[in-house]
């Protein structure tokens, strides 16, 4: 089997195995800081309401800190070497690890408070695994329940693969018939987390520019760029729903490609995130597949470690 597509087919199994171990409460009201799939997961809870400060690792070092020591964050890092999160330890006086790696120098550092383990398995390419199995461990360590979101997943596994197989598909006719000049992904509260990682996802294993916002961001102008645009947009049952059903309708009628990838009905908005990033996962895979990209990190490695 394609080793890609054999890693994503492994979320649900490892969904199921760190749901498998006790996750102490994780604490709030402090910087929550990674990069990539690392940030974009707290982001999410940050729009469920739990009161948490997300930022990029890199900009609160650059910017943020101002050469000041604070008495705690949460440091994520899939690898547990991204550079930017290992600039950040010596910023706080104790810091908790958030990893796949619990023998990594993010996971060793003198200052280490508690080390929470995503249990994602080796993962070579995007951050299929990575994304799930963090959003899990902080919603244990926020105290939510997701063992009956997790089984559902499972459960709709195949359909997730058939819809991201069809998108890819979809969006491969478009590229070829249109001059596309815009690929928008949006999402609303939670989601916003989705529309990002699932940008990114699909950037670095396709090598098309994907572009993934906030739908009343994209309300806010990128719109007006609709006509031979493609806009895909994640819904799920909230406070957001009429209004991205509306846009999605005047884009359409302004000559956007829209495409919807929806969480069941019976889902909570704040479980969705855990449904809504699966599909594109496999448009990914497919679409480089149909493009045959091949390499996923051609630039870089799939480890950033800045100068």
């Amino acid at each position: 089997m394609d080793p890609v597509l054999s890693e994503i087919l492994e979320i649900p199994v490892r969904a199921a195995e760190v749901l498998s171990y006790p996750v102490e409460p994780l604490p709030l009201h402090v910087p929550y800081l990674g990069m990539g799939s690392s940030y974009f997961a707290p982001l999410a809870f940050h729009y469920m309401g739990v009161p948490i400060y997300p930022e990029l690792a890199s900009e609160y070092v650059y910017y943020l800190a101002k050469g000041k020591k604070s008495p705690l964050a949460v440091l994520l890092s899939q690898s547990g070497r991204s550079s930017e999160v290992l600039w950040c330890r010596e910023l706080f006086e104790r810091y908790v690890a958030v990893s796949n790696d619990p023998d990594s120098d993010l996971c060793r550092g003198p200052n280490v408070a508690q080390v929470l383990p995503i249990r994602a398995g080796i993962e070579h390419y995007s951050s299929s695994k990575t994304y799930v199995n963090t959003l899990l461990a902080l919603f244990k360590g926020f105290g939510f329940s997701p063992t009956a979101t997790v089984a559902r997943l499972a459960a709709d596994f195949e359909r997730y693969q058939q819809q991201g197989e069809e998108l890819a598909n979809q969006v491969l006719a478009l590229l070829k018939q249109y001059p596309i000049h815009g690929m928008y992904i949006t999402g609303s509260g939670p989601n916003i987390g989705t529309a990002c990682e699932a940008a990114l996802i699909l950037s670095e294993s396709t090598k098309l520019n994907f572009h993934g916002l906030p739908m009343a961001q994209y309300d806010h102008g990128p719109k007006e760029t609709a006509q031979n645009s493609i806009a895909i947009q994640i819904l799920a049952k909230g406070a957001a729903y009429d209004r991205s059903r509306r846009l999605s309708e005047t884009v359409a009628r302004s000559g956007a490609h829209v495409f919807a990838v929806e969480a069941p009905s019976d889902i909570e908005e704040h479980f969705s995130v855990l449904h809504t990033i699966v599909p594109f996962n496999f448009m990914a895979y497919y679409l480089a597949q149909a493009l045959d990209v091949g390499e996923t990190f051609t630039v870089g490695g799939k480890v950033t470690e800045a100068g």
